[in-house]
């Protein structure tokens, strides 16, 4: 049975599975919380098919810092590992 983690997480279960695997705890969070996370996805464009503009307005839509002086592959990493 799952730790019950409070009213800020939706699912528990999938919350402490992400954290076991070395997720940092607002990703995890981020990730329990969404209700599509459990289903398949794949119908976005893969980032090395997106402009570096849509790059970089999605890089400005997750907070990454120093992404105005970033190159397309730069962008790229920088949201992958985020």
């Amino acid at each position: 049975m799952a730790k019950d983690h409070g009213p800020s997480i939706k699912n528990d279960e999938q919350y402490e599975e992400l954290r076991d695997k070395g997720m940092s705890k607002s990703k995890a969070a981020r990730i329990a919380n969404d209700s599509k996370s459990g289903e398949k996805g794949g119908k976005a464009d893969k980032y090395e098919e997106r402009s570096k503009e849509e790059l970089y307005e999605k890089a400005q839509e997750v907070g990454i810092e120093g992404r105005s002086d970033m190159t397309k592959d730069e962008l790229i990493k920088a949201l992958r590992n985020h």
